[in-house]
């Protein structure tokens, strides 16, 4: 398979975990075996840590943060600085990681990484930015003033879709206010979680400061969530398992970030520009596989312009290359698992009456039988209430909806357990105002695509997709750092 190369992997043949600055097997030494999605082969074998793994890495970070947090912000920052440099000195070595872990092209694993270091250098950049405020008092000679401190141990859960860009989201915040921090890694991205951790401990992050955790989510993931000495957890995942999160860190009142899933519309208006409209639907519904938390799975057509637009959709997706390599628009989904799930829903979507366009079936030719691809996929007729229509897939999977004008467009957009993003294609510029101050999500977009948050910009959804937290942006800082009030008294009489 062309872009599967693995010859010259840049990581070891077992992934182990970074406990206190060391790598470290699991205490069983039991492991697990990665495979490459573009080609179904063995990548590595990868710790399969339990609880006892995960204590060991809080007590690291207990004992670690007390130090790192007196350490001044802007020396932090200094420090983060120096590991988002030398993340972007060695961005072919990382994306070639990315690329093979995923599948996903070398160029895209590429862009990924420059992303993840972007965000670095921002977030570096807050350690000389970490305000609180002053203000006054109602009461004579009384002085107020707010500042952050940190919150103590972080507990980090991240996903497989974009791994070096999900990394980056959460350590580099949860550093920059004075936590230490324990990244339960992706089981399907292991490799990139591992050397991010290397890059950072010869870059002079203190030891303990970030420990990386390998192995399952019931196994490795809930004992970090359940543990009674991390004060923050920060998830991104289903919503399914992030209900979970939020029961057993909220009976302990840890403070929480979910970061969760969507199901996003994209609306073509009769007035849109059919062929940009296009292209952004097929970057939003297939582009990473539509592995997306952001990606366009609900594409809501005005009737005026349906056929046209769907026969421009279907002439688009016909000329769409899938594969592993640079010249292809989208690779695999991370795992068979996933990617039978999908053909099942698709099975009885199509039982219930939703009518596949294009797709909708596992590649099978000599190029692709060996990985784990799913043909781009198109459906129209699903109800809005029908699963498929509700309930995120995370492939390369999107259901075409007949409206008549914008205010049923509105409605079926904002018709959905889901809040994260949309967007809208139109030229009308009150259209345009009314959907993006209307929709219930947490991004809206105007003429592009459902996905593409920037490092300074939060991110987050309402509804089934997240509890109101935002990552990143200056707005990560509250998730990861308290608030104190502090009050000044003097006494005129000592003057």
């Amino acid at each position: 398979m062309k872009g599967a190369n693995v010859d010259q992997k840049p990581f070891p043949d077992e992934i182990p975990n970074w406990i206190d600055a060391a790598e470290s097997p699991s205490v069983s030494g039991e492991t697990f075996v990665k495979l490459n999605p573009a080609d179904g082969q063995s990548l590595c074998r990868v710790a399969r840590s339990r609880a006892g793994e995960v204590r060991a890495a809080v007590e690291a970070a207990l004992k670690a943060q007390p130090a790192w947090a007196d350490l001044p912000a802007v020396k932090r920052g200094e420090i983060l600085y120096e590991v988002a440099a030398r993340l972007k000195t060695r961005r072919q070595e990382v994306a070639r990681v990315v690329h093979l872990e995923t599948g996903k092209s070398f160029r895209e694993a590429l862009g990924e990484t420059d992303g993840a270091a972007a965000l670095g250098f921002f977030m570096a950049g807050e350690g000389q930015r970490l305000y609180g405020r002053t203000t006054t008092s109602g009461v004579p000679h009384k002085y107020a003033m707010t500042v952050r401190q940190p919150v103590g141990v972080a507990g980090l859960i991240i996903a497989a879709n974009t791994p070096i860009a999900n990394v980056a989201w959460k350590v580099f915040p949860a550093l920059i206010c004075g936590n230490a921090a324990v990244l339960k890694a992706a089981e399907d991205t292991p490799a990139t979680a591992w050397i991010f951790g290397k890059i950072a401990h010869e870059a002079g992050l203190p030891p303990g400061v970030l420990n990386i955790i390998q192995g399952f989510g019931e196994e490795a993931g809930a004992p970090l969530v359940a543990d009674a000495d991390v004060q923050v957890v920060s998830f991104t995942g289903s919503t399914e398992v992030g209900r979970q999160i939020a029961v057993v860190a909220g009976q302990r009142l840890a403070k929480v970030s979910l970061e969760l899933g969507g199901k996003n519309p994209l609306v073509v208006c009769d007035d849109a520009d059919l062929a940009n409209a296009a292209r952004w639907v097929l970057l939003s519904a297939f582009s990473n596989a539509g592995q997306r938390c952001a990606a366009g799975s609900r594409i809501i057509i005005f009737d005026a312009v349906y056929e046209q637009f769907r026969e421009l959709l279907l002439q688009r997706t016909a000329q769409l290359k899938v594969g592993p390599g640079d010249e292809d628009d989208f690779g695999p989904v991370i795992n068979e698992a996933q990617l039978n799930h999908m053909l099942q829903v698709v099975a009885r979507a199509k039982e219930k009456g939703a009518v596949v366009l294009t797709g909708g079936h596992r590649l099978t030719d000599p190029e692709h039988r060996q990985g784990f691809y799913l043909a781009p996929t198109l459906l129209e007729n699903a109800a809005p209430d029908d699963e498929i229509s509700t309930r995120e897939l995370f492939g390369p999977i999107a259901c075409l909806y007949r409206v008549k004008d914008f205010a049923e467009a509105l409605a079926l957009a904002n018709d959905s357990p889901y809040g994260l993003t949309a967007c809208i294609h139109t030229r009308n510029l009150h259209r345009a105002v009314q959907f993006t101050q209307n929709v219930a999500v947490g991004v809206a977009v105007v003429n592009a695509g459902t996905y593409g948050s920037e490092p300074h910009m939060p991110f987050g959804g309402l509804k089934d997709s997240g509890n109101g937290t935002r990552e990143p942006g200056t707005e990560a800082l509250d998730v990861y750092s308290e608030l104190k009030d502090i009050y000044l008294n003097i006494n005129p009489a000592e003057l």
